[in-house]
């Protein structure tokens, strides 16, 4: 069995939505030959609590003003290090870049085909890894002029 006609559409616009968010390394999996809940998962990752929190805000309501569906269940808006959207027929998971290191999704679904995303959300490939370096960096440029206060 693969993934729907529907899910795929789902999956699509959700990926969209992310990308105009700004979410980082958006993959998706047709995960409908291991699972009889749903048929796919939408992976997306984002550097801070808030931008996570708008990336779902986006999904959610492109996803009800284009397809006409709500999630039947969100989880994790307390803390906003992973919030997961059911829509049935798919499942969204927008993780903080951390948590999304440290669970490693892709390495349990890797054996489910990746679906066909739009051009911006593929575009998102190796996005945390680029931050997590400019990051690096700029703490390194703030801490370098403070070793001679000593």
């Amino acid at each position: 069995m693969t993934a729907t006609d529907r899910s795929i559409e789902l999956i699509q616009s959700a990926a969209q939505a992310a990308a105009d968010k700004l979410a980082h390394d958006i993959i998706a999996y047709d995960v409908s030959d291991v699972l009889s809940i749903t048929d796919a998962f939408l992976l997306a990752s984002a550097p801070n609590d808030r931008q996570v929190k708008s990336i779902v805000d986006e999904i959610e309501e492109r996803l009800q003003k284009e397809l006409g569906v709500k999630p039947v269940r969100r989880e994790g808006d307390r803390d906003a290090r992973w919030i997961l959207l059911d829509y049935v027929d798919i499942v969204v998971h927008v993780q903080h870049s951390e948590e999304r290191v440290f669970y490693a999704l892709e390495r349990l679904w890797k054996d489910c085909p990746e679906l066909e995303l739009p051009a911006d959300a593929k575009a998102t490939r190796g996005k945390a890894q680029e931050h997590a370096k400019l990051q690096a960096e700029a703490e390194e440029d703030d801490t370098a002029g403070f070793g001679d206060l000593r």
